[in-house]
């Protein structure tokens, strides 16, 4: 089974334009996500998806091939499914392009899960939510699972809604924040890329839910490490501290 990693990397972000460039402890944040995913044993190949050239640029010479996309792609995923459109490959995993810290453990279990049950359209990750004030957190997604792990609903809103239980009270327990990363099998990729946005979708603005509505099954993995996204410039001073108590080196 052929495994491809794709980082979109698009240039005009619109709280952090250019942010893939941003220096980190003296390198550019895109370098420090391609090389979380090199650590992965089970990815044969890193692209990043651009429509930069001076991101290009900054990507050469490392484990990863640049892919000029286009700039009018409605999200990440469009790109991704640009990038390898043509590529042949089994499964296609979507790795943010601002987690310079993302668990190569997480990326290998989600190829693992691919690989040994292909019933799976897609797989992603969850991790418990540990701060009360995130539960009403409109910018915290929340996930809610079957016991098979299979994800039956993904929302901004406190998912599950304690009835009888006030919200300074909430039992954490009960609460999972998903994580952006996820593994396609690439013919559904293809699909949901050409599938139009739900209105699930739109109300919510969690592209997840398209494939929900498209019948696809997502498997939720768990894993404890929420990483850290570099979203705006005030996040740059905390991820350096995060890399340097890692003792991440490039």
């Amino acid at each position: 089974m052929k495994t491809v990693a794709v980082i979109p990397a698009r240039w005009g972000s619109t709280r952090f334009p250019g942010k893939s460039l941003v220096p980190l402890c003296g390198h550019p944040l895109i370098l420090w996500c391609v090389a979380a995913v090199e650590r992965a044993g089970s990815i044969d190949e890193i692209l990043v998806a651009t429509d930069d050239e001076r991101i290009a640029a900054a990507v050469a010479g490392s484990a990863a091939r640049a892919v000029m996309t286009s700039s009018a792609h409605p999200s990440g995923t469009d790109r991704v499914a640009e990038a390898v459109e043509d590529l042949e490959a089994d499964v296609v995993i979507n790795v943010q392009g601002d987690e310079p810290l993302i668990d190569h453990k997480l990326l290998d279990r989600l190829v693992d899960a691919m690989s040994s049950d292909k019933s799976w359209d897609m797989a992603t990750a969850a991790a418990p939510l540990t701060r009360v004030q995130d539960v009403d957190n409109k910018n915290v997604v929340k996930v809610v699972r079957a016991a098979s792990g299979m994800a039956l609903y993904f929302s901004r809103a406190p998912i599950p809604f304690e009835r009888d239980r006030g919200r300074d009270a909430a039992d954490l327990s009960l609460y999972w924040r998903h994580l952006g990363v996820y593994a396609y099998r690439h013919d559904f990729l293809k699909r949901f890329v050409s599938y139009p946005p739900s209105r699930l979708e739109q109300a919510e603005k969690l592209e997840q839910l398209r494939a929900l509505d498209m019948g696809g099954r997502i498997l939720v993995l768990d894993t404890a490490d929420e990483g850290i996204g570099v979203d705006t410039p005030e996040d740059v001073a905390y991820a350096e501290e995060l890399l340097r108590k890692a003792g991440a080196v490039l």
